[in-house]
């Protein structure tokens, strides 16, 4: 047992120093990439957008012209291309118009900041372990490719992790409606966490559904007013547009299948999947909901790029809280970061496989467990308030999550 115990700290070491190597290194990248080009990242069209709305009108933030002319006064010396052009919903814009009241370079700072305020407070809701061993996950995550990427590019990603990371946890103490309402920044980029409200009604978790559903909603009508007709025309033509552009799906199924249609229904097979397994852990923890949704969504999104894969260490972390989990599977999470870490070398073909024998895995799972027996890791999980309410008082309504940020793929 002793052997075992060295071991085992002989390996969390050698984890812990390779991970403030690889944070302390793609930190300092993220320095240099901005000195040699201050305005090479997304948040320059986020913040160019912004301020054509407030000139010209909502309604024009689509408009590549005024796009170009933007980023020519901000002296970016970007031109618009395929994929150099704003193409998020109107939400990104809103969340930088308060940047806009800043010099670029100070704006930039800031929401960087902000960025990494959000991911320390993913760590906190959702890592595993405690003490220095919970630590060493917060110094992985900035080693790790997905994230320093996001960060560098200000890829507001980190953000909706945050928001989801909040919906768990809000899940988990019993307050459903503010779980759902933390998910309104699904909207910033809805192919990273589209699952996740649809995965909450199938396990049971009405309010909490209630909750995603009156945000969400909430937002894309004041969207739909905001940019008005044309805005919206404009925002399918991006759209459409960007789903012709090859580069968009590169890191999904589609080149692997071929034929797109095909790819649309298994991409839908797979979603379908997310949500059967939502429903067979209806009984259990929410971790148990959230990382079939985010693995489903993830896999089968249409439209994927490396900071995206932010959702998959959310996942990673909220599946290495479960109970009772077998300790060897630790190995295969391993596998997956560093498939992620990788995938500029080797491609995304070992991640994807990696998503779908994690959900092949959990399936395995759900047919070996009783949910009588998941039915009290459940019961005990959300303090008996959020799911059995058997005429318990719970404060539902007193909440004071507000997160409302999101990302876009300039």
């Amino acid at each position: 047992m002793g052997d075992l115990r060295r071991w085992r700290n002989l390996g969390i070491a050698a984890g812990a120093t390779t991970a403030v190597l690889f944070a302390g290194f793609d930190l300092y990248q993220w320095v240099v990439a901005y000195a040699s080009d201050h305005f090479h990242n997304d948040f320059t069209f986020y913040y160019a957008a912004a301020v054509i709305g407030t000139s010209h009108g909502w309604a024009s933030i689509y408009d590549l012209g005024l796009q170009q002319a933007e980023l020519n006064a901000m002296g970016s010396g970007i031109g618009v291309a395929e994929l150099a052009r704003y193409i998020s919903p109107p939400p990104v814009a809103w969340l930088a118009l308060p940047f806009t009241l800043l010099p670029y370079p100070f704006a930039y700072w800031l929401w960087s900041a902000l960025l990494l305020i959000a991911l320390g407070g993913t760590w906190y809701l959702a890592a595993p372990g405690a003490g220095r061993l919970r630590l060493i996950h917060l110094v992985a995550a900035l080693a790790w490719l997905p994230v320093i990427y996001a960060l560098q590019l200000g890829q507001p990603g980190i953000f909706i992790a945050f928001g989801v990371a909040t919906s768990y946890a809000l899940l988990c103490s019993g307050r459903q409606f503010a779980s759902g309402l933390a998910l309104c920044v699904v909207v910033l980029k809805p192919q990273l966490g589209f699952l996740v409200p649809l995965a909450l009604v199938v396990s049971g978790r009405y309010r909490a559904f209630a909750g995603a559903a009156a945000a969400i909603g909430l937002i894309a009508v004041a969207s739909a007013l905001n940019v008005g007709p044309g805005g919206i025309a404009a925002y399918q033509d991006r759209l459409s547009f960007a789903a012709s552009v090859p580069v968009n799906r590169e890191l999904t199924l589609a080149p692997y299948i071929g034929d797109l249609t095909v790819t649309r229904v298994l991409q839908a097979a797979i979603a379908l999947w997310a949500l059967a397994l939502a429903y067979r852990f209806r009984k259990r923890p929410p971790e148990w909901i959230f990382v079939p949704a985010i693995l489903g969504g993830m896999a089968a999104s249409p439209y994927l790029h490396i900071d995206d894969l932010v959702m998959l260490g959310l996942a990673a972390w909220l599946y290495l809280r479960i109970p009772q989990r077998p300790q060897w599977l630790w190995a295969f999470v391993l596998a997956l970061v560093i498939a992620a870490e990788g995938i500029t070398m080797w491609g995304p073909l070992p991640l994807i496989t990696g998503e779908l024998a994690a959900l092949a895995l959990l399936s395995v799972a759900a047919l070996k467990h009783q949910d009588g027996d998941a039915e009290h890791q459940g019961a005990e999980r959300e303090h008996d308030a959020g799911l059995q309410r058997d005429g318990e008082h719970v404060s539902v309504d007193g909440q004071r999550e507000s997160l409302d940020q999101r990302a876009g793929p300039a």
